[in-house]
């Protein structure tokens, strides 16, 4: 890092003369970007012929539009060829920047309101403050200005600091401006430390230079000295609530200016390092021991990678876009030159080199806060404040500043398992580790070798970090953090700071891994019973944990790669388990559970668990209700650490019915599970609910369904049913229909039912209907009866993934009515409101078609697997009607932008589709649908 240029404004003779001196490389010539030669000579032929002020600012004005044009194109080109040149590059702007703001100076002070014998009140002094001052200015970058007087503002300055505003803001320039004293320069910064750290970096660019160099050395001596620990805890403090509001973990659409290990934490190790020690660059930390040359190094690595990445995001949006969203993080990713690698998109690649970097800067601030306080500038560590006493530790290890560092570097590099021991004794005595021992930790990475990866003792260590102290979480982070997580088990390196390219996914991979880690220690420190009954009883009742946490710990570690992360998954845990002290059966249910960590997920979200063979086909793939009990747990810590919503009722509830469903028929037998057993136990179940009704109603109602109504719906819908039923039939309308919504709490959606004479296509126009009032359908189910009537339930949710509120259900009532009736043709409705948002087309979701015949025993089943979209179902089901396909169910498990709708079909006759050839034209006409679909969703 160089330090900031500064411009200056020469002597005014005859002819005026503009000096502009870069300090450091541009990205190209100086003077292509700006000759303010050859532009102060245009201004100079203008005036001769134009003595009227306005004129002569619009003159002014015209020849810096072009010459801003051209400079910031020339600047725009050059970084196209040279990507990653950032440092460059913000030189660069400000250079075209201090070409502008100096010769408005300069034509404002000159030539519109010259004064020939000026008091000693009217000076004034141009500054550049804030980032401007620093010199570093992205392309959309602020102008910051402090317009500098000795005194109250005279009307000639007020003058001039006009005339030159309104020509910046011609020129489109984004111009935060103040006019202060000295006196109110030192007032304000007491008061204020954001005025305090924008004045930290005043840089003198034009005017009067001995009022600047007044208010350099005052601020030094008047108001920085003294409070170095104030303007640390207040910009430590900026720190903390910033991340608190960016989110404290690495969110996978960051924020690079604001975001947790962006550019604003560089930013703040830099302003803090000013203030104390008065460096004008990071370099001048080196020899004062802050840094060594390779942390160094690593900040200039970083700072230069963030900021090409943020100025990219301006270039392409044309404004201070800060958010590294979906859609932009494709189009930077190719301006920057990646590339796809190996069943990974060029996206993925980039955002891992982001998120690495990322790691690296909240590691820089760490150490240079280590250093502050080992110089007492920072306060004392909150935790010694409040405790005084310190903690005992073990032989090889010292308290400092409430933090767990190491006695002697050379004593505890002898024995290399002293890298594990570390981390045990910081979950054991409760304390954070010293950035002195993660230096010293970070540096030795290579003790770690095979000798070390099979040493029982090493293996004991790590497996006790999980299993022991009850805290997992913080070991793992921080290992991971310093390499030592990839240095013991080389195959996590991989997934280091992976993202996923999907709206799914809130972490990275190995982000992921922690979080999956997390919701089991908290779940057997029995802080979830209430909203995890089921996962806290399994393992109250006692499961294998070492099992289990190595699961977590491995079943994505595949991601990535070209090959089924499950399939690969088992492979390389059926390595690793040994390897980390599991006996073999341990290390079998570890590569079963990795192989097949998502079948119970895929099983609930994907298929009817209501339909006796889905359970049967469950219970055979687990064997056994240890497995069964196993992957409930892992299944319900993996889709919870996915993201911080992405749990909910729905998913709750699904997963303990087929938990249920599977330990009945794992322990009493699959005889259990057929359909009349079921259908027997619901309708007692009915006829019991409905104690007021008569028998010949009760003997009709139950006698009009078919089996498969009795086993896919519960009894609450059942007594619905019932009274809906009987409400058409009393109505004597043949075209009469029921519709009732209500909350359906235990399931986090609404339950729609609907009810009417049967006719064909109806089940897709219900899906048109809902569509339209922007209703998600999580779960359908379609019943004929005996006597011609349709029964359909829907379970929906609204836009956030919540159910309806309950006073928007009577206007929602309606709205489907009228849709049902006829009244609003769905088709012509939905067109304009069938679309995907503008951040969510970068995402390519490649269409998958699957008939199974074997999944069910009297439906064909249709999974389709594609791209998200409001009108997908509707233009699905419509398909299929069109095919004389009957829909019996239909399951949708949605994960961000991909969905995969599943139903269970007959033909007409009411026959599975055997036929190859009836499948490939069914499926033909679905992608056809879905493609017609797709452009109208982006049009």
């Amino acid at each position: 890092m160089t330090p900031p240029l500064k411009a200056s404004l020469a002597p005014v003779s005859d002819q005026p003369v503009l000096t502009l001196t870069p300090k450091g490389e541009l990205i190209c010539a100086a003077d292509e970007i700006f000759d303010s030669t050859a532009i102060l000579a245009q201004l100079s032929e203008a005036f001769e012929n134009i003595q009227d002020n306005a004129a002569r600012r619009n003159e002014t004005v015209r020849i810096l539009r072009d010459a801003q044009k051209a400079g910031r194109k020339t600047i725009a080109d050059a970084f196209a060829k040279r990507p990653f040149d950032a440092r460059p590059l913000t030189r660069s702007y400000t250079y075209l920047t201090d070409g502008l703001v100096c010769t408005a100076m300069q034509v404002a002070g000159t030539y519109l309101h010259p004064l020939a014998t000026p008091t000693q009140g009217e000076k004034i002094a141009v500054l550049a403050v804030g980032g401007y001052g620093r010199g570093e200015m992205a392309p959309a970058s602020d102008v910051d200005l402090l317009f500098l007087t000795p005194y109250k503002i005279t009307a000639w300055a007020e003058s001039v600091i006009e005339s030159m505003l309104y020509m910046l803001w011609d020129l489109r320039l984004k111009v935060g401006h103040s006019s202060r004293t000295i006196k109110d320069c030192l007032r304000l910064g007491t008061e204020d430390f954001t005025i305090r750290t924008a004045m930290l970096e005043q840089r003198y660019l034009a005017g009067d230079a001995a009022l600047a160099k007044e208010l350099d050395s005052r601020l030094k001596t008047e108001l920085f000295k003294g409070s170095e620990r104030q303007f640390i805890e207040a910009k430590l403090q900026e720190r903390d609530e910033r991340h608190h509001k960016q989110g404290e973990r690495y969110m996978v659409e960051p924020n690079v200016k604001e975001g947790k290990g962006g550019l604003r934490d560089l930013q703040s190790l830099y302003w803090i390092a000013k203030y104390i020690y008065g460096v004008q660059d990071v370099a001048e930390l080196v020899p004062l021991g802050l840094f060594e040359p390779e942390e160094f190094s690593t900040f200039v690595e970083a700072e230069e990678f963030l900021w090409a990445v943020r100025s990219h995001l301006h270039l392409l949006t044309g404004r201070a876009t800060e958010q590294l969203t979906f859609d932009l993080q494709v189009e930077v990713a190719d301006r920057m030159g990646y590339e796809d690698r190996a069943g990974r998109r060029a996206v993925e690649v980039f955002m891992q080199r982001y998120f690495r970097e990322a790691t690296r800067v909240g590691e820089l601030t760490r150490i240079f806060l280590t250093k502050l306080e080992a110089s007492h500038v920072k306060g004392a560590a909150l935790l010694e404040r409040i405790f005084r006493r310190r903690p005992r530790v073990k032989a090889g290890y010292k308290v400092v500043h409430g933090r767990l560092d190491v006695a002697d570097a050379k004593k505890f590099l002898s024995d290399k398992l002293n890298l594990l021991r570390l981390f045990e004794e910081g979950l054991r005595t409760g304390m954070l580790i010293h950035p002195d021992a993660m230096r010293l930790v970070t540096a030795n990475l290579n003790l770690i070798d095979d000798d070390m990866r099979q040493n029982k003792e090493a293996q004991r260590i790590f497996l006790d970090l999980m299993l022991k102290h009850g805290n997992p979480e913080r070991a793992l982070r921080r290992m991971n953090e310093l390499g030592v997580l990839s240095a013991f088990l080389p195959e996590f390196e991989h997934i280091v700071a992976m993202m996923q390219f999907n709206m799914y996914h809130s972490y990275t991979v190995d982000e992921h891994t922690i979080q999956t880690i997390v919701n089991l220690a908290q779940i057997e420190r029995g802080e979830l019973v209430e909203s995890l009954p089921l996962a806290s009883s399994i393992l109250k009742r006692g499961v294998n944990r070492k099992v289990l946490y190595v699961a977590l710990l491995l079943h994505d570690i595949a991601k990535g790669r070209p090959e089924d992360h499950s399939i690969l998954g088992a492979q390389i845990a059926r390595k690793v388990a040994p390897r980390l002290g599991l006996n073999k059966s341990d290390s079998e249910t570890v590569e079963w559970l990795v192989r097949y960590h998502l079948l119970m997920s895929d099983m609930a979200q994907k298929r009817d668990i209501s339909d006796p063979r889905t359970v049967r086909d469950f219970a055979k793939a687990v064997k056994t209700v240890k497995r069964l009990d196993l992957l409930t747990v892992l299944t319900v810590c993996d889709i919870r650490g996915v993201g911080p919503n992405t749990w909910n009722n729905w998913k709750a509830t699904l997963l303990r019915a087929l938990h249920a469903e599977t330990k009945r028929a794992l322990e009493t037998g699959m005889e259990d599970l057929n359909r009349a057993n079921r259908g027997a136990e619901a309708k007692k179940a009915l006829r019991s609910a409905l104690g007021d009704w008569s028998k010949a109603d009760l003997k009709a109602e139950t006698g009009r369904h078919y089996a498969p109504y009795w086993q896919g719906l519960n009894l609450s819908t059942h007594i619905e049913f019932a009274k809906m039923l009987r409400a058409l039939e009393h109505s004597g309308d043949p075209g009469a229909m029921e519709i009732h919504l209500h909350p359906d709490d235990d399931r986090d959606a609404t339950r729609a039912c609907f009810a009417m004479a049967d006719h064909p296509g109806i089940f897709a126009r219900i899906a048109g209907a809902l569509a339209l009032v922007g209703a998600n359908v999580v779960d359908a189910r379609s019943y004929t009866t005996k006597d011609g009537y349709v029964t359909d339930a829907f379970w929906i949710q609204d836009a956030e993934g919540h159910p309806f509120e309950a006073s928007r259900l009577p206007r929602l009532a309606q709205m489907i009515q009228k849709t049902l009736k006829g009244e609003v043709v769905a088709r012509d409705a939905l067109k304009s409101r069938d679309k995907i948002k503008k951040r969510e087309r970068a995402f390519n979701v490649p269409t998958h078609i699957i008939f199974d015949n074997d999944g069910s025993e009297i439906y064909t089943i249709i999974e389709v697997d594609t791209r998200d979209r409001p009108g997908l179902l509707y233009d699905l089901t419509r398909t299929l009607a069109a095919a004389n396909v009957y829909i019996a169910n239909a399951v949708i498990a949605t994960y961000g932008e991909q969905v995969v709708d599943t139903f269970y079909v007959k033909d007409m006759f009411g026959l599975k589709y055997h036929s190859e050839s009836k499948q490939r034209g069914l499926e033909t006409k679905l992608r056809k649908a879905i493609t017609e679909g797709a452009e109208r969703a982006i049009s």
